[in-house]
């Protein structure tokens, strides 16, 4: 695998970095610690999970594999997240001190860990201040528990305000993003992307196949059925069947992609995972496979360097659509300048 580095950190990077979600409840301990060791064995470094993810069950597995494979371990960089419930009380919940401080201990305990490599706040937390976030932060990477932090589904206000309180303040800085992207979610480009290329951090886009959407399983106007993700609730999240279905341009952007696929002799899913990895700030994509065939499938991508001709077909069908301002042509008019200067 190609190696690149965390944000502005000295620590390197798988480009493909292994999420768990899928860890206690749609892959059982066994298929899980399988999927893992797979990963190693493809030259990955690099493990994503989140103390919701199966209320805590992922971290659990993760730290069971981590000690019965002491070698791997040692290689491996381990982030994990925080911000969302995991309790009933109103202090289960958020980026305060309060919260993140059991959140953070419960997710070392967990792991088996002595130290998290990169935590995550989850999304953001408008009821916290953010500088009770940052102090938190900086005290956890000063204190040894954590080496790095980052964000997760934040906008681009979020990005600058947190990023500069930090520098202003001389506590540790943020070093990653991780937000959702792939050729049919390409919205963070209009402003989140440029927030994070400013602030120095590296991108750890998820759901990078727009949740099994790229792969091709799903046909136009035929509802999907069966063991996939849509297949067992075709409203799930922002993947959901109806609003995609109903849009032109996620059929235009899944036939470019067949298409190149098909004269490149790849799966889609390859195709869909070198455009993402191949784009500006991206450190790693995170990818969700529920087996080892679709690890295997995903992990193909490594091999896979889209030509420039493909690129700019699948960057013209995919094109974000945003009104005319401010993120549209008008909206961009106003921001930039020749500069010979001129009407």
């Amino acid at each position: 695998m190609d190696y690149r580095k965390l944000g502005l950190s000295g620590t390197v990077v798988t480009a493909y970095c292994l999420g768990t979600m899928t860890f206690g409840a749609e892959a059982d301990e066994a298929a899980s610690h399988k999927l893992l060791d797979d990963y190693f064995a493809w030259g990955g470094n690099f493990i994503d999970t989140a103390d919701v993810y199966s209320a805590g069950k992922s971290e659990e597995i993760i730290g069971r594999w981590l000690k019965a494979r002491p070698t791997e371990a040692r290689q491996a960089i381990v982030a994990t997240k925080g911000r969302f419930p995991m309790g009933n009380g109103p202090n289960d919940i958020g980026l305060s001190r309060r919260h993140l401080g059991q959140a953070l201990d419960d997710s070392l305990r967990r792991l088996g860990l002595e130290q998290i490599d990169l935590y995550q706040m989850h999304a953001w937390d408008a009821l916290t201040p953010i500088e009770e976030t940052l102090r938190f932060l900086d005290d956890a990477v000063s204190s040894g528990k954590i080496g790095y932090y980052g964000f997760s589904n934040y906008v681009g206000w979020h990005i600058a305000k947190a990023s500069e309180i930090a520098k202003a303040r001389g506590y540790t800085r943020p070093v990653t993003l991780q937000p959702q992207y792939s050729l049919l979610a390409r919205d963070i480009e209009l402003e989140i992307v440029a927030a994070c290329q400013d602030a120095g951090m590296g991108l750890l886009p998820w759901s990078p196949l727009g949740g099994g959407w790229l792969t091709g399983k799903y046909k136009r106007d035929e509802m999907p059925t069966g063991a996939t993700r849509l297949g067992e609730n075709p409203n799930r999240g922002s993947e959901s069947y109806a609003p995609r279905n109903a849009q032109e341009r996620t059929w235009a952007i899944i036939a470019t992609v067949e298409e190149i696929a098909k004269a490149r002799g790849v799966s889609m899913a390859q195709v869909a995972l070198a455009w993402t990895a191949a784009q500006p700030a991206v450190t790693s994509v995170i990818l969700g496979a529920r087996t080892s065939e679709q690890l295997a499938d995903n992990l193909g991508a490594m091999k896979l360097a889209l030509s420039g001709e493909e690129m700019a077909k699948l960057n013209e069908v995919s094109a974000p659509q945003p009104m005319d301002y401010p993120y549209g042509k008008g909206g961009i008019n106003q921001r930039h300048r020749k500069i010979e200067g001129g009407r």
